[in-house]
């Protein structure tokens, strides 16, 4: 599929909120991957999720193997920082912290938990900083306000206990919070390094080659932290933990995503992906097998109307009315 396809009505009226509905199945995977981190290192996990959607994309690389080769040597190396960056380490970092808060599958520590979202708030102040410095996005005065009642929105259901807990002192978890701030930058880079290579890339491939590109990081990964057990550990009883992560947020996710992306600026993707916290938190609320049934409150229905409200309205604000793009990359953003 070529970029220069014409995209339907609907891809054009509601990319933004597209990307906040990849980034809520992401979360997903909060009822396959807790269990795994009990039995495997981040890593191990990591790869073979990576392995099997890798699979299931090779004939997408196969079918586009021409456009691969007239690809120039910069969006090369964007799908190689995407996949070296926010695939492969990235999400290393992230399980490796989620696994923190599951050590006890019984009790969850959802101090470290709150603590990681809290974290996963600064993505969108990277994601915004790296847009204006790497595609030359300027955000107009009337994104602002949005952008910040979204964060407070996600804030409200994260610490809906007590929205004072961040600035309380406490024994947090630095491991945990280091590991996560990594993975936020590098998942605030690939945004905007998505953004760039889906100038000249279609949406299959550029999801094709964040997971193919990773693979041998991610081998090296499990090999420098397991050395001869790298392969150790697994089991046919996980199997269906890895095909949940693999089929909801891993491919129909990420496909959807980046179709989505190649019609969204990135400054609007990046507040539109705190569908994810927002999402993981409505998940956590209903009878789910990660742990407690936690009925929402009032201030976290207000935090999520608060957040959907301004990812919709971002959403009917697109482009020059709330974004301004250079002229040579916003023609490339409407021809996407």
């Amino acid at each position: 599929m070529s970029l220069s396809a014409p995209r339907s009505r609907f891809l054009e009226a509601g990319s933004v909120v597209l990307v906040g509905v990849a980034a809520a199945l992401w979360a997903f995977d909060a009822y396959f991957r807790p269990g795994l981190t009990k039995q495997l290192s981040s890593g191990q996990i990591v790869l073979v999720e990576d392995l099997l959607i890798s699979i299931c994309l090779v004939p997408v690389l196969i079918a586009n193997g021409a456009s691969l080769r007239r690809l120039s040597g910069r969006r090369w190396l964007a799908l190689a920082a995407i996949a070296i960056g926010p695939q492969a380490v990235a999400t290393v970092l992230f399980t490796k912290a989620i696994g923190y808060s599951f050590a006890n599958p019984a009790a969850p520590n959802f101090d470290v938990l709150h603590e990681v979202y809290l974290l996963y708030l600064l993505q969108p102040i990277f994601g915004i900083a790296f847009a204006r410095i790497f595609l030359g996005e300027r955000r107009k005065r009337s994104f602002w306000p949005l952008a910040a009642i979204a964060l407070v929105g996600v804030y409200l259901i994260v610490f809906a206990d007590d929205p004072t807990a961040p600035w309380q002192i406490r024994n947090p978890e630095l491991v945990a919070g280091a590991l996560v701030l990594g993975a936020v930058i590098m998942w605030a880079g690939g945004t905007v390094l998505g953004r760039y290579a889906l100038q000249d890339v279609s949406f299959p491939v550029t999801t094709s080659m964040r997971f193919v590109l990773a693979l041998p990081v991610l081998l090296v990964i499990v090999l420098v932290d397991k050395g001869g057990a790298a392969f150790s550990g697994y089991s046919v009883s996980q199997l269906p933990s890895f095909l949940g992560i693999v089929l909801v947020p891993g491919l129909v996710a990420m496909l959807l995503y980046y179709l989505a992306l190649s019609n969204t600026p990135a400054s609007l993707a990046t507040i539109a992906e705190l569908g994810y916290p927002l999402a993981l938190f409505l998940i956590f609320s209903l009878p789910a097998p990660v742990g407690q049934a936690a009925p929402l409150r009032p201030i976290e229905l207000f935090g999520a109307v608060l957040l959907v409200v301004s990812v919709v309205t971002l959403n009917f604000l697109k482009t020059r009315d709330i974004i301004e793009l250079p002229h040579e990359r916003f023609a490339a953003a409407r021809s996407a």
